[in-house]
């Protein structure tokens, strides 16, 4: 049987989640498809082929997720969670039942901005959920683990490829929108979810540290360094863990080390800049 408090915790995730999808089926159908705003994602690709032939955005979006997270879930192993069913299924719903829905502008510019708003808050909440709306993330994620290319890299140039596909078929025009959209919406997903930085790193104080190293290794899959300190008061030797995450990991890394130790002192700070492995590499 789950813990009251983790069925509390699954329930608001589920909420997120849900809400977040909302936000971003409100975003695309009132500003992104009447513009023929096609950015990035298999979103953008349901623009296209609303506009080749004519097909229903939700119909093409569920044909397009539903494979993609059970390729994810063969690929990625049972970590890739539910969560992401949850929101490749709930998201093309979201776009059906709000596809009639009045549009706010006709101006490309301003629905290309508020577009991305609109959606990248969605975006953000449903990280907060600690879910994912599946697509082409997680084709970026598969790219991920078997080029050895950062994240960040893979969705942008997968994200790239629709645009340019669009600026092919559509217009130059649109494609400079949708570039426009797209940064707006990495922006705003930053600010929810993470701030303004690429990266945080993180300095964990706790007489659980074994069991704390455990989970971060094992559950984030992600390296940490064991620093030698002494209190400043009781002058006892101790080990501070330091972590340097990526984006949509803040969340998951305080709930770990909650679910170890609820009383760890831990403290996140922006980074601006990191280089090495499983983030930006200098060249």
């Amino acid at each position: 049987m789950i813990p009251a408090s983790g069925a509390v915790r699954n329930l608001l995730d589920i909420t997120l989640i849900a809400i977040g999808s909302f936000a971003i089926a409100l975003g695309f159908n009132m500003f992104m498809l009447p513009n023929g705003i096609a950015a990035g994602g298999v979103s953008g690709i349901s623009v296209l082929i609303k506009s080749w032939l004519g097909l229903e955005p939700a119909f093409t979006q569920w044909a397009m997720n539903i494979p993609i997270f059970f390729l994810g879930l063969w690929l990625l192993g049972k970590s890739y969670g539910l969560r992401s069913l949850l929101g490749s299924v709930i998201l093309p719903l979201f776009v059906f039942l709000t596809k009639d829905w009045p549009l706010p502008t006709s101006n490309p510019l301003l629905a290309s901005i508020y577009g991305g708003i609109a959606v990248g808050l969605g975006v953000g909440v449903v990280y907060r959920g600690r879910g994912s709306t599946g697509g082409l993330a997680t084709i970026a994620q598969i790219v991920q683990k078997f080029s050895g290319r950062g994240f960040s890299f893979c969705v942008v140039m997968l994200d790239g490829s629709v645009i340019l596909l669009a600026a092919c078929t559509l217009s130059l025009e649109k494609a400079l929108y949708a570039l426009v959209g797209l940064y707006v919406t990495g922006k705003i997903i930053d600010m929810v979810e993470l701030g303004f930085n690429y990266s945080k790193v993180a300095y964990i104080i706790s007489n659980h540290t074994e069991r704390i190293s455990e989970a971060i290794l094992n559950d984030l899959d992600r390296g940490l360094t064991r620093l030698n300190a002494q209190g400043g008061y009781t002058g006892d030797n101790r080990i501070v863990l330091m972590v340097v995450i990526g984006q949509s990991e803040a969340t998951r890394l305080k709930t770990l080390v909650r679910s170890v130790d609820p009383d760890a002192f831990v403290i996140i700070s922006n980074t601006h800049e990191v280089l090495g492995e499983g983030f930006k590499l200098e060249e």
